[in-house]
């Protein structure tokens, strides 16, 4: 176990790993080496959150080699699929995962303490948008993963922003609580801690409570964040209200030392930010999008507005289009893997939104899923599922209501939650909404929205029509006030 001088420290993992930045530096350099000598032209790599994972990252930018950054929680269909689409010709695993590709060849491989395998594959090359460092692929509502390919400079300008934008809060200690291969905790989470001069703490996400894509322990999360001294996270919304319910039933408060929390991925709201601000929780929502790698707006101390998703930041430009629709510039995407249509200088987002006097930006759900009304009323189901899952007792909510005389809702309640306390709970929703987008009729779920019940992406998105047919009665007329559960 080695040590180095704090400030001079770049990254830390378990069983006390600490790394300085010289010797991160060199471990960076002597695997891009064995890259380039291996001829790899297209890397994917495919384990844990650790400084190891970090190291293969930044050694394929300076080997010139492309980087496919693949989720632990993606289904085997989706990383052939993957695979095969960016023409990857190795794959960085580790343990058994090694396994399905047997046998094609395989060399040990030893980053920093962890053991790996490079699988070389027999790949037909894919075509490429020019300065392509880094395809990262995202589940959609259909669950195929597409690929978004990136340079190297954009990642890094919005790395810069990031700096810019965060140096006046002095945070030196990052906790890695996301997956690497989500693009959100890969730029903001490393490569913008790194150019600051920071810390990065990268344990294995159990360490850190995280389990598959939807599972998420935060009593774990509260000690890492303890031991660790981290002042600074990036959270998704369900870990954070998961966080704050645990913290309020049990009479506690986050680690004192705990400085901000960026919260993204999807929309927040004011009520779960206030309510996890006064368990001691420094949460601020943002909102980026791959396209955009990564982040564009934020909320900051200095600059805050619960319920917006913040300011651009200082390397984006944000407008709202003629429709309602948000569009982003700046430090954009190279492309779309196999799409050779070229990028616009405007990025329409698929969000709708406006900007305020003070240039905060609201988010008002998808492009795509507002609902018209039997009576013509448009409504974006994100903006009252927003509003149910603020309130006690609901996990999850999907709307409904397109050509229908009222909105309903399907719900996921929280553990233990009864029928009466949600039928409460959306009470105390419909008295915050008008009267257009209240929700008359409810269903409680048969499952938890997640990939494993094909009710959800990959990532965490709620599959509409799969969550429709498994619950049709919800579209039945009339009120359930006396309705029982399925």
């Amino acid at each position: 176990m080695t040590y180095f001088d704090e400030t001079a420290v770049a990254m830390a993992g378990e069983s006390g790993l600490v790394l300085g930045r010289g010797a991160l530096q060199a471990e960076v350099g002597g695997f891009s080496r064995r890259l380039r000598e291996e001829g790899v032209r297209v890397l994917a790599t495919l384990f844990d959150n650790s400084p190891a994972w970090v190291v293969a990252d930044l050694a394929a930018e300076l080997a010139g080699v492309v980087h496919v950054p693949l989720p632990a929680f993606f289904t085997p269909d989706q990383v052939e699929h993957a695979l095969s689409a960016a023409g990857v010709d190795a794959v960085l695993v580790a343990g058994a995962l090694g396994a399905r590709w047997a046998p094609a060849p395989a060399q040990p491989i030893h980053l920093l303490e962890q053991s790996l395998s490079l699988i070389r594959l027999a790949a037909k090359p894919a075509r490429l948008p020019a300065g392509t460092s880094k395809i990262t692929f995202t589940s959609g509502t259909t669950g195929t993963p597409k690929g978004v390919c990136l340079a190297p400079e954009a990642m890094r300008g919005v790395a810069a922003g990031l700096v810019q934008a965060l140096g006046p809060l002095g945070l030196r200690r990052h906790l890695n609580a996301l997956p690497f291969a989500v693009l959100l905790e890969n730029v903001a989470g490393v490569l913008a801690p790194l150019a600051a001069g920071g810390m990065c703490i990268a344990l294995p996400l159990a360490q850190v409570g995280l389990s598959g894509s939807s599972s998420f322990d935060p009593s774990k999360l509260q000690a890492a964040v303890e031991a660790h001294e981290a002042d600074s996270l990036i959270l998704l919304p369900q870990m954070l209200a998961t966080w704050t319910g645990w913290l309020r039933a049990i009479g506690r408060r986050a680690p004192a030392g705990l400085r901000f929390v960026a919260v993204g991925g999807a929309a927040v709201g004011a009520p779960l930010l206030l309510a996890a601000r006064a368990c001691g929780i420094p949460a601020y929502e943002g909102y980026g999008l791959s396209e955009g790698c990564s982040v564009q707006t934020l909320n900051l101390p200095a600059a805050d507005r619960p319920g917006s998703a913040g300011r651009p930041l200082p390397h984006a430009r944000v407008r709202i289009a003629a429709d309602g629709e948000v569009e982003v510039a700046g430090h954009l995407m190279a492309g779309y893997l196999g799409d050779a249509s070229p990028v616009p200088e405007w990025w329409p987002t698929g969000d709708l939104g406006r900007l305020d006097a003070e240039g905060f930006l609201q988010v008002q759900g998808r492009k795509k899923n507002v609902l018209i009304t039997g009576y013509g009323r448009n409504v974006s189901p994100e903006w009252v599922e927003s509003a149910l899952r603020s309130q006690a007792g609901i996990a999850e909510a999907v709307v409904y209501g397109d050509g229908q005389p009222a909105l309903s809702a399907v719900l996921w309640p929280m553990p233990g939650v009864t029928d009466d306390q949600l039928r409460g709970s959306v009470q105390a929703a419909n008295e915050r909404l008008p009267d257009y987008a209240r929700i008359p009729r409810w269903v409680r779920a048969r499952a938890a929205f997640s990939a494993a019940s094909g009710l959800a992406t990959a990532n965490g998105r709620p599959r509409r029509a799969e969550i429709l047919a498994a619950h049709p009665e919800v579209l039945s007329s009339g009120s359930n006030d006396r309705t029982e559960s399925p």
